[in-house]
């Protein structure tokens, strides 16, 4: 495993879901003078935790918060943890099922991530895959745009997404990468051990990623935008994957 440095977690929901999975939690701010019931089990769950309560103005949240709708609550963590390849695998083999991985060619927007990784958590994919340069990271942001499955779903973090490839298709992986010219993602049978690439909002998969491909697949459009938004195109594509796979 390899960690990131310390961020913050905003919002009630993801913090309550950071405080369930037992992150490594350093101290809970809350709002003086919020006495919802849902503040009230934060604060309780926190404590059980042993982890620090402290009660703070609202301007010292909208500080940390930069700028973001934190509710209330904001939970400071240790650093973020990066998975490995092999914990993905192994998360895979302890669910006794073929692996079913994303990679992420170069998602810059951590909306875009934070959804994905709700998408990915409720489809059951196994492990998402970044690159470290060139990409958004495990950000704030992106737990509160996952809304907690920023807990739950693995993400590897690697030097070069090419050899990833290289390597998973040796362990047995098919790749699939998305493009205009693929088959009907509709018709992508996913049973498998398999990993779908998507790629950067505006350029697509990388040319050499791309070759590294499989299959492609492409979503059809007949209206005047010929593109979607690269979460709701990987929610259209992960959920291709989780139906035909038997779920």
């Amino acid at each position: 495993m390899e960690e990131k440095q310390q961020d913050f977690i905003i919002g009630r929901h993801p913090v309550m879901a950071a405080l369930k999975q037992n992150t490594a939690c350093n101290k809970l701010f809350v709002q003086s003078g919020l006495k919802s019931d849902a503040i009230k089990d934060l604060m309780m769950l926190a404590k059980k935790k042993e982890v620090v309560v402290a009660q703070v103005p609202k301007t010292k949240l909208d500080l940390l918060a930069d700028g973001q709708n934190h509710q209330g609550v904001i939970l400071a963590v240790a650093a973020y943890t990066y998975a490995t390849i092999d914990d993905l695998f192994a998360r895979a083999k302890a669910k006794d099922e073929e692996p079913f991985f994303l990679i992420l060619d170069g998602i810059e927007d951590p909306h875009n991530l934070g959804s994905i990784m709700r998408t990915a958590d409720a489809a059951g994919v196994h492990g998402i895959i970044i690159p470290k340069r060139r990409a958004v990271q495990l950000t704030a942001t992106v737990a509160k745009t996952s809304t907690g499955a920023i807990e739950y779903v693995p993400v590897a973090r690697v030097t070069n997404l090419v050899q990833t490839a290289e390597e998973l298709k040796k362990r047995g992986v098919w790749i699939f990468g998305t493009d205009m010219q693929g088959q009907d993602y509709r018709t992508w049978d996913a049973k498998g051990a398999v990993a779908l690439v998507i790629g950067n909002e505006g350029k697509g998969i990388s040319p050499l990623l791309k070759k590294s491909c499989d299959a492609l697949l492409t979503i059809p459009m007949i209206g005047h935008v010929q593109s979607l938004n690269a979460s709701v195109a990987t929610g259209l594509l992960i959920y291709q994957g989780f139906s035909s796979r038997g779920n």
